[in-house]
């Protein structure tokens, strides 16, 4: 029976999400990635033109994965303090559950790619920030933040806190875990 269309393509790039997810990162070339898919480097390039491509399919699965939720809890939540709680935990939340994926969102498996990839990073990292603004935004409207709270300020606070525990996961061969002692900390 013959693969549904975009199985291989699913496959190959969780195999390469699987390969970021080992503590010690080492480049991930596409001869390793064939060999690890028991298929030529030439069938890896009849699903993507490039290994950039396929950081790119990776980059596209974060970006709608991350966006598809934080709009979803934006929608259901209407109290804007527990809507930034859970979109901070969603965050951490997700880097914990997929490690090789922390790789990409913070840059590191990308270092040695097309510098577009990185590009494309930071500008996932400015959606998710104006996410947080925007939230931000609506507590201070609800009167739930303080009027004075400047949201861009805040936002970038927020933000920086999650790539810095994004860090910490992948730095210490995902040992500390995005979400340990959040609760404790995240109003502090």
């Amino acid at each position: 029976m013959p693969a549904r269309p975009g199985e291989r393509r699913n496959q190959i790039l969780q195999t390469l999400a699987s390969m970021l997810e080992q503590p010690q990162p080492e480049k991930i070339t596409t001869a390793a990635l064939a060999e690890k898919l028991d298929v030529s480097e030439a069938a890896l390039y009849r699903h993507f033109a490039s290994k950039a491509q396929m950081y790119e399919g990776l980059i596209e699965f974060i970006e709608q994965t991350l966006f598809t939720m934080i709009n979803k809890l934006s929608a259901e939540e209407p109290n804007a303090l527990k809507q930034l709680d859970q979109v901070l935990a969603l965050l951490l939340g997700f880097a914990q559950r997929n490690p090789g994926m922390t790789r990409v969102l913070i840059g590191e498996a990308l270092i040695h790619e097309h510098e577009r990839l990185q590009a494309r990073i930071n500008q996932m990292h400015d959606r998710i920030e104006a996410s947080l603004r925007q939230i931000i935004r609506l507590g201070i409207t609800q009167q739930e933040i303080p009027e004075g709270v400047d949201a861009n300020i805040e936002a970038n606070m927020l933000l920086c806190c999650v790539i810095g525990r994004w860090h910490q996961y992948a730095k210490s061969g995902f040992k500390r875990l995005p979400l340990d002692h959040w609760k404790a900390q995240r109003w502090a």
